[in-house]
């Protein structure tokens, strides 16, 4: 009797250990997984205070120099040059990420290559809005061309 007694009393030991364990590792590792977070940011990125050292009248060399080499370029009525960017996060390692912020900056070009005209547009209130004029675009090729720059990153 006494050898049957001996094995059941470890065993209950290693159970009640087993539970204490598991009581205190369970919530430290669900708090792991609800503090995980990621932003990811694909495209280009803008410098701080790089569209202030474009100036109106600035050259197409000068606007690469600054900015660099665009993620395309139109010409419609004009070159202009587009630098498109966006941002996506996510609360946790399973779930998809959601699109939080898209931006497009388009610097404007007259025949000779000099800016005329500097835009961030982004979406504000779901319409394509430029944060540095803080305007709507009213239409025409350019928002066009514009509305097909965010449907491809499905934004707009």
């Amino acid at each position: 009797m006494t050898n049957a007694r001996s094995t059941r009393l470890p065993a209950r030991r290693f159970a009640r250990v087993l539970a204490l364990g598991l009581t205190l590792t369970a919530p430290v590792l669900l708090a792991g997984c609800g503090s995980f977070g990621e932003t990811l940011q694909r495209g280009y990125v803008l410098p701080e205070g790089a569209l202030e050292q474009i100036p109106i009248g600035a050259t197409q060399e000068q606007v690469l120099i600054v900015l660099g080499t665009p993620s395309t370029v139109a010409t419609v009525s004009g070159d202009v040059f587009y630098y498109i960017s966006q941002k996506a996060e996510r609360s946790a390692a399973f779930q998809p990420h959601q699109v939080t912020d898209q931006r497009v900056v388009a610097v404007y070009f007259d025949k000779d290559r000099k800016v005329t005209r500097l835009a961030n547009y982004g979406i504000k209130d779901g319409k394509i809005f430029d944060f540095v004029s803080q305007t709507t675009e009213t239409g025409g090729n350019q928002l066009n061309y514009l509305r097909g720059i965010f449907n491809t990153f499905k934004m707009f």
